[in-house]
Order: structure tokens, then C-alpha cells, then sequence
């Protein structure tokens, strides 16, 4: 952080220029650096990084110890297991068909589509610049390289590279 050290919640550090949500449960040993954003119902779990510019939306689950690198997007509803790291610019996507508009033109509303997620298991890595294109399930110990683009589910300590991401 800065000169400026921002605010202390308990054992919880945020960068002055941090949007943390009072409704959100960051747990003791977080800390959450500068432009960062934790949506509403948020839940980050203990000994968390958030990086620059990361961003948490609403009601997504961070396990303990969970690495979130510089601008990493991480939409509702993702869950994310212990230990998982998330690097640079990474994106856990929510919408399987994502649109500006309704088919009549009408300016779409949260009411008009489902929130689908991204859930990652335990001790996963995904790598910088990854996409993960909700919904799928990314197993425990898995490690996305960067720059893949994972469209199905990951098993276990699978090694995934490239577009669309393939295991090797």
C-alpha cells in the first residue's frame, strides 16, 4: 500500500483507494490493495491478497489464502476453494450468453439472464490473461496456463493450455 494505509477492519488491511462493500466479510490476515473493488455479500475467506484493480462481485466465495493478482475479475457466483490462484487480468465469466439487448432491442436488466459461475477447487492456478467461460468446474490442483480459454470442465491436477484450453 501507500503512505496512505486507508483503513483497518480487525486484522484486515484496504488500500484507502479500495471499494470494499460494507455488507461484504473479509476475514482477519485479508489484505485488499488499491482500486480493488468487493461487491455486496462477498465472502474472503482469511490471509487473502486482492490485487490492483481486482474485482470481487457480488455474493462470490473466496476460500483462505486465495490470490487474486492485479485486475483479475472474479463475477458472481464464482466459488473459489482454498489456496486458488487467480493471476493478472484473468476473468471468471457469469453469463452464457452474453448481450447488450433483449431479441426486441430493450437494454438488458439483471432481470433478463442468469448468473452462471465458475467454481475452482482447491490449490488451483489460472495463469494471467486466462478466461474461464462459466459454467464450468475447474478441479482441485488444476493449473490453467495463460492466456487459455477453458470452456469445459477441468478434472483434478489437469494442465490445461491454449484456445479453446486443452489438456496436456
Amino acid at each position: 500500500m501507500t503512505n496512505d494505509p486507508g483503513t483497518q477492519r480487525g486484522d484486515v488491511q484496504i488500500a484507502a483507494t479500495a471499494d470494499v462493500d460494507e455488507r461484504a466479510t473479509v476475514r482477519p490476515g485479508t489484505r485488499v490493495w488499491h482500486l480493488a473493488q468487493v461487491r455486496e455479500g462477498a465472502s474472503v475467506g482469511q490471509n487473502c491478497i486482492i490485487g490492483r484493480g481486482a474485482y470481487v462481485g457480488p455474493g462470490v466465495r473466496l476460500g483462505d489464502n486465495v490470490k487474486l493478482q492485479n485486475y483479475a475479475l472474479v463475477y458472481e457466483p464464482a466459488q473459489l476453494a482454498d489456496g486458488v490462484f487467480v493471476g493478472p487480468a484473468a476473468v471468471l465469466t457469469n453469463d452464457e450468453y452474453p448481450r447488450s439487448v433483449t431479441p426486441d432491442g430493450r437494454l438488458k436488466s439483471g432481470d433478463d439472464w442468469t448468473a452462471v459461475g465458475v467454481v475452482v477447487g482447491e490449490g488451483t492456478a489460472i495463469g494471467a490473461r486466462a478466461v474461464c467461460v462459466a459454467p464450468i468446474t475447474i478441479g482441485r490442483w488444476a493449473l490453467i496456463a495463460a492466456g487459455a480459454v477453458v470452456t469445459r470442465d477441468v478434472p483434478d491436477f489437469a494442465l490445461m493450455v491454449g484456445v479453446p484450453a486443452r489438456r496436456v
